[in-house]
């Protein structure tokens, strides 16, 4: 027996299987889509096997040392899935099956999850005589409870624990358990208004067909228990579903509520699980333990048979694309081709859909549901816009009179206040008052950001940090200031302006623990704080009934990106938060601060008008030739020598217009950020409606410098931001 095997390391020069004897005595453990291990050059590999035949091309093969898995970890349409990726996005084919599979279940030495096993005792039929007192003890602890943990038993006596298994007086029993609890009480259902339910209805009609629904629902439209009521219409149809959601922070709420509806019927898969967690999950999915999956991104890969519907919440969220490191898929398009290859509908929803999603919806390529009121009957939070130009003038701070007054009226009624600053740490960068120098991270072309509680100064791209020292490195006077505002800052004004007020910040930096997510959003839920005070984390999906007011304290934060989407991403977020005022019986209220009160995104978010904004925003797109009129992809060359970087963008510049006619050729020019890490970045962006030579073209400049471990070169199709 010949298997192919794909192995481990994820590089062009090697992107393809390689061929290996089975021993005899392995022939009968080897599957397609399991772990082997495998001698590869000078070293032992892992890799997953692709084909099994009977003979190769060619000669003095190699053995496989063993088999990893009992079971299957690609299936077929995973397997299929990964091929897919490949093709499409230009990565190798082993980074795409890496991507789809928990740590303790990649291709990849020197990780080794096992199962937890609780071990149980129980009393035998053989009769005892002659039994210490402790003996005796042991025997009456189980007798009672008929079967205990060991553990336990060996809290009265681990001598006499073992003395008795070994007369056989005792039993043990081992027993897998899993380490994520989801035990919960189940709750009635609420009952849908006719809205809801026709949407409900739409679903439900194209269960057997590859279709897309975008449900366009203002925040508080009752989203979340349309997606509950179509996954349980599949469960009675015994189909699985998929639950996509763009936050963690999010994932402990919606899990909550579909715990208290489906029990014990659901898997979570993100991020802040531990490893164990994780392959805990990912083996209860594929056993089929479960039918309904919750997740971040990832979850997308999940596998499910026979599912029914793969739902994604808050589908406008750039947290969808995987940018950071390849592949670099969007779940938007993993969804729909695995919606395509099992013949089930994918459902969109968002109070703020995409410009791509909602062009697609006016073209009849999606089916668009609205849902324009709340379920509540109360109407959206009235919104106000304030001028932070005359508020300067009043040298008011970070906060507007109008802002405080606000705060204090919302106190007054006993009511709770978010308020959102989207930049974490104290203050944006450290200034020189006498010199005028600026503190940079000297790895990356970025300012460093200052956080008071650590009194440290950081990168937040390349994760550099050093302490704050008051005098200045260059002219050495103790000058330094700070300048700009983060969430530690706002959270250190809060507390004076508001004493007898407790403050709660949710950013990146107090949600790094595990669990600390669901802490603060608990903490916050039963009123053991006044304000919550977040970056963009707070702005989707939660759900406060006593959140009467919400305040943006600087609206200008994403307006001034550098990038096509900016004024898109300032709109969403500003629709988001604003939607977390008044869900409850209460009416509610919004307070947006901003230098720029008539900018188009800002007055269209103060009237909640999304199609307003959709219709302006799409006529710059056209005029610009951006995304969804034109395609995008995005090139960046990479090294560590500016110069072989700068020189090779060149040439891969002029390789492209002349092999790229029908596509429009942006650069090379230097990357937002110019240096990472201490590596030296140039970018080429490629605008096109229809390149029929653009996968070859590409393909082959690959082929070209695959060679040269100098350059780096990252394509990404249809990237979030430039």
């Amino acid at each position: 027996m010949v298997v192919k095997v794909l192995v481990e390391l994820s590089n062009k020069n090697i992107d393809r299987t390689f061929d290996y004897i089975v021993p005899k005595t392995l022939e009968n453990d080897i599957k397609i889509g399991i772990r082997v291990k495998v001698p590869f050059a000078h070293q032992e590999l892992e890799g997953f096997v692709l084909e099994i035949s009977n003979c190769s091309e060619y000669n003095d093969l190699k053995e496989i040392i063993d088999v990893v898995d009992n079971d299957i970890i690609l299936n077929k349409e995973l397997l299929e899935l990964g091929k897919y990726m490949q093709s499409t996005l230009l990565c190798t084919l082993i980074s795409c099956y890496q991507a789809m599979l928990p740590k303790a279940l990649k291709a990849k030495n020197g990780v080794n999850i096992g199962k937890k096993i609780d071990t149980y005792l129980t009393l035998s039929n053989i009769p005892f005589t002659k039994i210490t007192t402790k003996q005796a003890e042991v025997i009456n602890f189980v007798k009672t409870n008929g079967r205990v943990l060991k553990k336990e038993a060996n809290l009265i006596s681990t001598s006499s624990v073992k003395t008795l298994l070994k007369n056989g007086v005792l039993i043990e029993e081992c027993e897998e358990v899993y380490r994520l609890k989801h035990d919960s009480d189940k709750c009635q259902k609420h009952e849908l208004t006719c809205c809801q339910q026709d949407a409900v209805d739409k679903v439900m009609s194209s269960e057997n067909k590859s279709d897309v629904f975008l449900i366009h629902g203002v925040t508080g439209s009752g989203k979340t228990e349309i997606y509950m009521e179509i996954i349980e219409n599949m469960l009675k149809k015994g189909k699985s579903s998929i639950m996509l959601v763009p936050e963690i922070s999010l994932t402990e709420q919606i899990v909550s509520r579909f715990k208290k509806r489906f029990t014990s019927d659901i898997a979570i898969l993100h991020s802040r699980l531990s490893e164990g967690e994780k392959y805990d999950e990912w083996r209860r999915i594929a056993k089929g333990e479960v039918k309904i999956v919750i997740g971040a991104r990832s979850a997308v890969f999940a596998p499910l048979s026979n599912i029914g519907v793969i739902i994604i919440d808050e589908e406008h969220t750039d947290s969808y694309k995987q940018d950071s490191a390849n592949p670099k898929y969007h779940a938007l398009d993993i969804a729909k081709w695995r919606s395509s290859y099992g013949s089930f509908p994918v459902v969109l929803g968002s109070a703020t859909p995409t410009l791509e999603s909602y062009a697609r919806s006016e073209k009849g390529l999606y089916t668009l549901i609205t849902l324009d009121k709340r379920v509540n009957g109360q109407n959206l939070p009235e919104t106000i816009i304030v001028d932070m130009n005359k508020e300067m003038k009043r040298k008011s701070g970070s906060f507007s009179k109008k802002l405080v007054e606000s705060m204090e009226d919302t106190f007054s009624r006993g009511e709770q206040v978010i308020l959102l600053l989207n930049r974490r740490g104290y203050s944006s960068f450290i200034t020189c008052k006498n010199c005028g120098y600026v503190s940079k991270c000297p790895n990356c072309d970025i300012t460093l950001t200052y956080h008071k509680s650590s009194n440290t100064l950081r990168c937040h791209y390349c994760g550099y940090g050093t302490k704050l020292d008051v005098k200045c490195p260059n002219c050495h006077e103790e000058a330094i200031s700070t300048l700009g505002l983060g969430t530690e800052k706002v959270e250190e004004e809060l507390n004076k302006m508001f004493p007898d007020k407790k403050v709660i910040r949710m950013d990146y930096d107090t949600t790094s623990k595990k669990g600390s997510h669901e802490k603060i959003i608990n903490a916050f839920q039963n009123h053991e704080y006044d304000i919550l005070l977040g970056t963009q984390m707070i702005a989707k999906g939660l759900d406060f009934p006593n959140v009467t007011l919400v305040g943006v304290i600087n609206a200008d934060t994403s307006l001034n990106i550098p990038d096509f989407r900016s004024s898109e991403t300032t709109f969403d977020l500003l629709c988001q938060v604003a939607g977390r005022s008044g869900r409850g019986d209460k009416k509610g209220k919004v307070l947006i601060q901003t230098f720029n009160p008539e900018h188009y995104a800002i007055t269209y978010a103060k009237n909640h008008d999304y199609l307003g904004f959709y219709k302006q925003e799409m006529s710059i797109r056209r005029t610009l030739g951006y995304s969804p009129y034109y395609f995008l992809t995005s090139i960046k060359i990479s090294s560590k020598d500016y110069e072989e970087a700068r020189d090779i963008s060149n040439k891969i510049g002029v390789y492209l217009k002349k092999n790229l006619l029908k596509t429009v050729v942006l650069g090379p020019s230097v990357a937002a950020v110019f240096r990472i890490n201490n590596v030296y970045r140039f970018q080429i962006v490629l605008k096109y409606k229809k390149e029929d030579n653009l996968y070859k073209t590409l393909n082959d400049l690959i082929e070209h410098y695959k060679t040269n471990n100098n350059i780096k070169i990252d394509i990404d199709f249809n990237p979030i931001h430039i």
